[in-house]
């Protein structure tokens, strides 16, 4: 086995379809941030494809949970 098809597994690369839905936005709307630099999603280019990488994907929504202020 090549030590770079074991890599590429487990980076869990998923294409930006997937990741859309993962995410809960459009297809569009990764071409926009991609485009802006804003937010600051990691991806990863493979040639001309773009994939995104499962534990990217979860790191930057943990890094994005915020709590609101409670009504009293």
């Amino acid at each position: 086995m090549h030590s770079h098809s074991s890599t590429a597994r487990s980076a869990n690369l998923m294409t930006p379809e997937h990741a859309a839905h993962v995410l809960g936005v459009s297809i569009r709307t990764l071409a926009a941030w991609r485009s802006s630099g804003r937010p600051t999603l990691p991806y990863v280019k493979v040639g001309r494809l773009v994939r995104y990488r499962e534990r990217d994907l979860a790191d930057w929504l943990q890094a994005n949970v915020r709590c609101g202020k409670g009504v009293a």
